[in-house]
């Protein structure tokens, strides 16, 4: 010891604990990896379900949409919903299952500020969204032969939605104190977000108040954003897309931060 004494509260590993976020990061990735076949295979199934579903339902004589194949049209919305629902769940179901259990102390006693805990569980959340995203789109690139005309475009906007959602996920996670109450959000909220955002139709079929509507529903944009990196058309601006969706990621984040700070419903 070289005599020297550290006042309580004085962090002794720099601005950034990386070790302790590291930590973090890598607990919520290994959280999906052991249960794979949850996490990342029933996804892949789903998906495949949806396009077989509305291939038998719709069939051959369904006409181009945006200048391609229904199923091509179809393919980026499916992906972009199943990626979102997942960093949702991600972080949503951590966050509650350890408050329940009554082991969210194991997460807030370490020297990790409430960015580093944000930036944590977010870690998972991008992880588990993107690795579903690749798998869909290997798949994609098998059966239908649908390759994304701008991959890094892809990447980023299946990033960005992970990202919103698993924000999205944690602010809800705190929130909700019990199962149902989790439940109830996902089913009033998230589910709606993802199915009345234009993943199975354009929105350019609606009538102008619904349309109005849908354009304030960030999740458009994710799946917007998508569909003009797999096919090369949208419904509105990709540059509009990518602003309202990084005005949305950093907002929710910030929601998050400022509870995780505060201690909102997470400390007696």
């Amino acid at each position: 010891m070289d005599g020297r004494t550290v006042e309580p509260g004085v962090r002794r590993f720099g601005r950034i604990n990386w070790l302790g976020l590291y930590t973090l990061a890598a607990r919520e990735v290994m959280r999906f990896l052991v249960v794979w076949t949850q996490t990342l295979l029933a996804p892949l199934v789903t998906a495949g379900l949806f396009l077989m579903i509305f291939t038998l339902a719709v069939g051959s004589g369904r006409g181009a949409v945006m200048g391609v194949p229904f199923l091509h049209f179809l393919a980026p919305g499916i992906l972009m919903m199943t990626v979102i629902q997942n960093a949702f769940a991600n972080t949503s179901s951590s966050v509650v299952i350890s408050k329940v259990q009554g082991n969210i102390v194991d997460t807030l006693m370490p020297p990790l500020s409430p960015f580093e805990i944000l930036l944590g569980y977010l870690a998972g959340a991008v992880a588990r969204g993107v690795i579903v995203a690749l798998a869909i789109a290997v798949a994609l690139a098998l059966v239908l032969g649908l390759v994304p005309q701008h991959p890094v475009l892809a990447l980023f906007y299946a990033a960005l939605g992970a990202a919103f959602m698993g924000a999205l996920g944690l602010v809800a996670g705190i929130f909700a104190n019990k199962f149902d109450q989790m439940a109830a959000i996902t089913n009033f909220i998230v589910t709606p977000l993802a199915f009345l955002s234009g993943t199975f139709y354009s929105v350019e079929v609606l009538p102008p108040a619904l349309r109005a509507l849908t354009h304030a529903n960030p999740v458009f944009y994710l799946i917007d954003g998508l569909r003009f990196s797999v096919i090369g058309a949208s419904d509105s601006p990709p540059a509009l897309g990518a602003a309202v969706c990084l005005t949305a990621t950093f907002a929710v984040c910030l929601l998050a931060w400022s509870m995780l700070r505060t201690g909102y419903r997470l400390k007696a």
